[in-house]
């Protein structure tokens, strides 16, 4: 018992220690791990709870602080303000208002923010090989065309030319698939060569990686059935890591 206080005393001292001797402006690299590495720095900038799954709810344009907290149940107001705050101090995202006729303040990614979609999509394809990840807990609308991101095989699709819209539940988007890549907007195209209607992600979710019925889980899609499976087969989980 005395050696555990004696080594809890020297490890506080040691960090009141290393606090003191940071330079009071040097910035939030070194605040939490005082290590240079960019792994480091990366996760004081986007570690704290809520942060990257904010920064993840972004990445198709600005939102609404309502949005944001509709997106993510969990989450508090407080909380959520301070995230906000931290990751516009950071550089991450900015504020704007948009335009008349109902003004309102939105939230959106910097060009820098925007560059952390590999992150969160390596990590998601990484965290979906384990044997503990669970489908079929809640999946935002965001979530869900992330992951056709991610899960998109661009080899197959290379030479694929597809204009898709989505609407789950009230959010709507348009995957334009070309080349082997799929950017993702947010809205409905003019016309489209596939429709997908969804009450939400998780209903999506299984209709493309648990091999679901559509009708079983209330989704409706329109377009030629040859494009359909051809479209929904270009997206895969990773096979399950073994567990040890």
């Amino acid at each position: 018992m005395r050696l555990q206080i004696a080594t809890m005393k020297l490890q506080k001292e040691t960090d009141e220690r290393n606090s003191s001797e940071r330079p009071a402006d040097r910035g939030p690299h070194g605040r939490w791990y005082a290590d240079a590495c960019g792994t480091a720095f990366g996760l004081e900038i986007l570690g704290e709870r809520w942060s990257l799954l904010i920064v993840r709810e972004l990445m198709f344009g600005p939102r609404r602080f309502s949005d944001l907290r509709s997106a993510l149940p969990g989450i508090s107001a407080k909380v959520l303000t301070e995230r906000l705050a931290g990751l516009e101090a950071n550089g991450v995202l900015l504020r704007e208002t948009a335009p008349e006729p109902a003004p309102v303040q939105l939230y959106g990614l910097t060009r820098w923010g925007y560059d952390a979609e590999p992150i969160i999509q390596e990590l998601g394809r990484w965290a979906a090989a384990s044997p503990f990840h669970d489908p079929t807990l809640p999946l935002s609308p965001v979530s869900f065309m992330l992951s056709l991101r991610t899960m998109l095989d661009h080899r197959a699709a290379r030479d694929m030319q597809l204009v898709v819209a989505f609407t789950i539940g009230t959010a709507q988007f348009t995957a334009t698939l070309a080349g082997g890549e799929m950017p993702v907007e947010r809205g409905l195209p003019g016309a489209a060569d596939l429709r997908f209607d969804a009450p939400g992600g998780p209903s999506l979710a299984a209709v493309f990686y648990g091999g679901v019925r559509p009708e079983e889980v209330g989704v409706t899609i329109h377009g030629e059935a040859a494009r359909i499976a051809a479209f929904t087969g270009l997206f895969t989980l990773p096979p399950k890591a073994p567990q040890i």
